[in-house]
């Protein structure tokens, strides 16, 4: 077979899953010299570059492949630097376990050339194998974080073909970095999802008889301040006081109990997290008229504390699929993991032109932990005794964060956590996406840095409006046609890649929504086998709708 048709076989097989990539190869040069072939004693060709470095062994280069991929152990997602002669993908292959294989490779021309050398057909027709071939850093970002899915997967594991890598060290050096800060950022939210996968889910499907009510629309003012719970809330109440008439008050729940026991009524309240604790922000009361913002996986019991409750999807999968298959509720950025940037986010939303926070931390200035008049306040108060005084119960409160970071500054000193400064630099991120001026009122926390418009945005002058829309069906018959999806679905017996190209969008949506229970059920199985994980999730799944579905079909 010459060069030309074994090039063309190599792209015909690639073509299903990446036509863009099979252009960009089609227009490559395949004869500018990079790679030459050389048969090992083994009869197996190994390309060498620029007839200098072999890319594999020149005895047996596939018992030397099958050798290093015996190593990765717990890893069911691999990422291969360089394509090479194609042996580490074939003997990645042979592993059952291992369910995605991503190839990256630089240089189109090279890549290009291989092609014409060597036959890969049966390694880019396989299901598992995604070929990359000169990716920027945002693309590769994208991508890993989109296909990634450690519950499912389990771990990641980077393998270099060493020569290659060598030979052009700065772009995989530049991956790997990408890599490095892909995996931190999915490592965040799979922490997350595996301890909260079961509470998103259940409260979702409770809410949804709640959100059928009727919700009214809400405007904002253009001058918002946003409370959050910090220690310097109580220093800057005096300020907010003496604006109170001129800007419209978004409370995170945290800061509510504090800002009532000082007389302040908000003009609404936010609330994001999906554990029952957050309850005991309300206990104190709120007024019934206040609007509640609410993220369709908070507790029930949350949304019956006001008479205007205002739901809306966060993050999660479920919620965004219940807005996209039965009500469309508004979407707000909850992905900074606190409340506080979920409402500055909203206040951007709704058209704010300055979003002034007021509270905002981020640290544990002084030693203290959240403003006086909070929950927390109130329960180590109750708590305390004469052996036992409220100053020590906050003591382990703060302490129970064994990597406390001191920082002093000129005039007073705070300690920080590796979660609070996370939460700190998203917020600056956010910040510089906003349309909105973000001011921060000056406190005793850690210092946030913030892009000064040069401008005042005008945007504020037409209001924008928070409602959900209309629903297409009753809550029952959603969640019943829910059901019915996740019975039907097939067990998952092949890879993963090829299990999802089976399943049709709707499927593969609700898949999606499935993601943060097999999180759940991950953290409790660390060692279960993927087709038996899948299983019990659909399980979980179904238990949890149970009741409602036998309740809605009496």
């Amino acid at each position: 077979m010459n060069r030309a048709e074994l090039f063309d076989r190599n792209l015909l097989a690639l073509h299903l899953k990446a036509p863009d990539l099979c252009a960009r190869l089609s227009n490559a040069e395949t004869t500018l010299g990079f790679y030459n072939l050389v048969n090992s004693k083994s009869n197996l060709p190994v390309p060498f570059i620029k007839r200098e470095r072999p890319l594999h062994s020149l005895f047996d280069p596939s018992k030397e492949a099958e050798r290093l991929i015996a190593t990765v152990q717990n890893s069911g997602f691999l990422i291969l630097f360089g394509l090479g002669g194609g042996y580490h993908a074939q003997a990645a292959l042979q592993r059952k376990d291992i369910q995605s294989i991503v190839i990256i490779d630089f240089n189109l021309n090279a890549c290009a050339e291989l092609l014409s050398l060597i036959d890969y057909v049966s390694i880019l027709s396989d299901p598992r194998v995604t070929l990359i071939v000169d990716p920027n850093p945002e693309m590769l970002f994208n991508y890993i974080v989109s296909v990634y899915k450690p519950a499912l997967h389990g771990g990641i594991q980077v393998i270099p073909l060493r020569s290659r890598v060598d030979a052009d060290p700065e772009p995989f050096r530049e991956a790997y970095e990408t890599l490095q800060d892909c995996i931190h950022t999915i490592s965040e939210d799979y922490s997350v999802q595996a301890y909260f996968g079961r509470p998103w889910f259940s409260n979702t499907v409770r809410n949804i008889f709640i959100a059928e009510k009727h919700s009214k629309a809400i405007s904002m003012g253009r001058d918002v301040s946003v409370t959050a719970a910090g220690p310097s809330l109580e220093i800057q109440l005096p300020h907010l006081l003496q604006n109170r008439k001129k800007t419209y008050i978004l409370a995170t729940d945290t800061s509510l109990p504090a800002l009532l026991e000082h007389g302040i009524e908000p003009d609404a309240v936010i609330s994001i997290d999906c554990q029952h604790i957050s309850y005991y922000h309300f206990l104190s009361g709120i007024p019934k008229h206040i609007p509640l913002f609410l993220d369709l996986s908070s507790p029930p019991v949350v949304a019956s504390v006001s008479e205007n409750t205002c739901f809306f999807s966060g993050g999660h999968p479920f919620t965004r699929y219940i807005s996209e298959y039965w009500r469309p509720f508004p979407l707000v950025d909850t992905s900074g993991g606190n409340v506080t940037y979920a409402a500055v986010a909203l206040a951007n939303q709704l058209g704010a032109s300055t979003i002034t926070l007021y509270g905002a931390d981020f640290s544990y200035p002084e030693g203290e932990s959240y403003v006086r008049g909070t929950y927390i306040h109130k329960l180590f108060a109750n708590k305390q005794d004469r052996l036992h005084p409220a100053e020590s119960s906050f003591s382990a409160f703060l302490f129970r964060n064994i990597l406390l970071t001191k920082v002093d500054s000129e005039t007073s000193w705070r300690y920080e956590t590796k979660p609070l400064i996370s939460y700190r630099k998203k917020l600056e991120t956010l910040a510089n996406h906003l349309e909105a001026q973000l001011v921060i009122m000056e406190g005793k926390g850690a210092p946030i840095s913030v892009p000064q418009k040069l401008h005042r945005s005008k945007r504020g002058l037409i209001k924008s409006v928070f409602t959900a829309g209309a629903s297409h069906t009753t809550g029952s018959e959603f969640l019943h046609s829910y059901a019915k999806i996740v019975e039907k679905m097939p067990d998952l017996l092949v890879p993963l890649p090829q299990y999802m190209m089976q399943l049709s969008e709707t499927e593969r949506d609700v898949f999606t929504t499935l993601l943060p229970l097999a999180a759940f059920l991950r953290r409790k199985n660390p060692d279960i086998p993927l087709h038996m994980l899948f299983a019990k999730v659909k399980d979980m799944t179904l238990q949890q709708l149970s009741p409602f579905l036998s309740f809605s079909a009496k």
